[in-house]
């Protein structure tokens, strides 16, 4: 149910919050300059208006969203420092001093999937309109770039022992789990089993644990089709609930090294395993994702893709770039990756290629110094992934991919106005510090004096 905010002009008896705070920091600006109020009118439709128990307030729902990719937390970190953090507070709409967690950590995920991925939308079009209030007005009608990047899962790098091992580890507890009966548990044997799979570099260990491989892989088809006849004997509504985990295990089991759509992972079996040419890391599982980055440095884009054509991802991003700021892009400046498309609609697709006889000086230098430019998105990939938790996502299926990558862009565009804001701060920080040391400087070269006079004495 919807729950009004509770707005008191009453100031407390002892102190007022806000005034307790230092107005300076970055993150007490930021909360000042964010459009709380489009949230709170958007969101509220997504709740009851008599029906239920009252939710929790729609600011603080939405400002730990933002602080969790922000300062990189996890959701229960997230709610702790809330306790420990008075700007947390004050940030999320706190009017007074609070003791104790504002809500347990699984309502974070309960309010990602009512917002959905139009809510999280909306939350990266709040960063863009903040950032508008940074902008220079010089990149107004200038290239806008895109580029694509790997947003890997959370999940073990597969290999078909991994897979099988636990599939033969679900498989036996859930026959635990439901009381049904099992010829062998195969314990003693799978441990000598997997004994044997260790060290399989070695050119001595090598045949062993090939063979070790294909009796685990055995043995695990036996347990599967044992715990489908089991599941049968106990009734229809048994085997439905569990037949799409069945059907799952048994693909795994028959899935080939050259087999499209193969399954990677048994909690995530949406992953793709893509390739991008990388010498220390060749093959990474996840999905594929898309920022469109401005002139001045805000990210208009985020999409997500499975394992899509990098030239196939631009039609996408541009429109929901048009959905987020209202404006089509006139250029669009990418690398080679996205060969193949030269317009989109009325966009144009710019990207890098050999010099032509015709062009003159100027024109080739004015490429250069665009595609020059280009590569600046490169290190802002770099801090989404490393400072605001895309390099590995944590949230559940193809919704969490797309989650994701919206919060973690919009997490960057508020970091760039909290760095544009700490400039003042950190200067007056500067001139203080100086000023203290300028203070301290006769009293340090008197001491020096004495020092150097005591040394000459001896």
């Amino acid at each position: 149910m919807y729950r009004k905010p509770i707005v008191t002009n009453q100031r407390s008896m002892f102190f007022d919050f806000a005034d307790q705070l230092n107005a300076r920091p970055p993150l007490y600006q930021l909360a000042n300059r964010t459009h709380w109020e489009v949230f709170e009118e958007t969101f509220r439709k997504l709740y009851s208006d008599d029906n239920g128990s009252p939710c929790k307030p729609i600011r603080l729902m939405t400002g730990l969203l933002i602080l969790k990719h922000l300062r990189n937390l996890s959701d229960e970190s997230v709610v702790s420092r809330w306790e420990e953090n008075v700007y947390f507070q004050y940030f999320c709409g706190g009017e007074d001093l609070r003791i104790g967690e504002p809500c347990t950590p699984s309502e974070l995920t309960h309010f990602r999937k009512r917002i959905g991925e139009k809510g999280v939308e909306l939350i990266l079009k709040g960063s863009i309109s903040v950032s508008e209030d940074f902008r220079d007005g010089k990149d107004r009608g200038r290239p806008a770039f895109i580029d694509s990047t790997v947003q890997e899962k959370n999940v073990t790098y597969p290999t078909d022992a991994k897979l099988a091992k636990k599939i033969i580890q679900r498989c036996v507890s859930l026959s635990v789990r439901l009381g049904l009966p099992m010829r062998q548990s195969y314990k003693r044997t799978l441990k000598a089993l997997y004994r044997d799979q260790r060290f399989r570099s070695h050119p001595e260990n090598r045949k062993k644990a090939l063979r070790a491989d294909r009796k685990v892989n055995t043995i695990a088809g036996r347990l599967v089709r044992e715990l489908e006849r089991n599941l049968e004997r106990l009734g229809a509504d048994f085997l439905a609930r569990h037949a799409k985990q069945i059907a799952l295990y048994k693909k795994v089991l028959s899935q080939k090294c050259d087999d499209k759509d193969k399954i990677y992972s048994l909690h995530e079996p949406e992953v793709c395993c893509i390739s991008n040419g990388k010498e220390h890391k060749r093959y990474e599982f996840g999905n594929k994702a898309s920022i469109v980055r401005t002139w001045d440095g805000i990210i208009i884009g985020a999409c997500s893709f499975r394992n899509e054509y990098d030239g196939h991802t631009i039609d996408k991003s541009l429109e929901q770039c048009e959905r987020l700021t209202g404006l089509r892009l006139k250029e669009l400046a990418g690398d080679r990756g996205c060969r193949g498309q030269k317009k989109s609609g009325e966009t144009r697709i710019l990207i890098p290629d050999t010099p032509k006889a015709a062009d003159s000086r100027y024109e080739r230098k004015k490429k250069h110094e665009l595609f020059c430019k280009r590569a600046g998105i490169e290190p802002v990939i770099g801090h989404v992934k490393a400072d605001h938790r895309m390099g590995r996502n944590f949230y559940k299926g193809v919704f969490g991919d797309a989650v994701n990558i919206m919060l973690a862009a919009a997490a960057k565009n508020f970091k760039r106005v909290m760095n544009i804001l700490f400039l003042p701060f950190f200067r007056m920080l500067l001139w203080e510090k100086i000023a203290e040391q300028m203070c301290l400087l006769p009293i340090m070269s008197e001491a020096s004096r004495i020092k150097q006079s005591s040394k000459r004495s001896f």
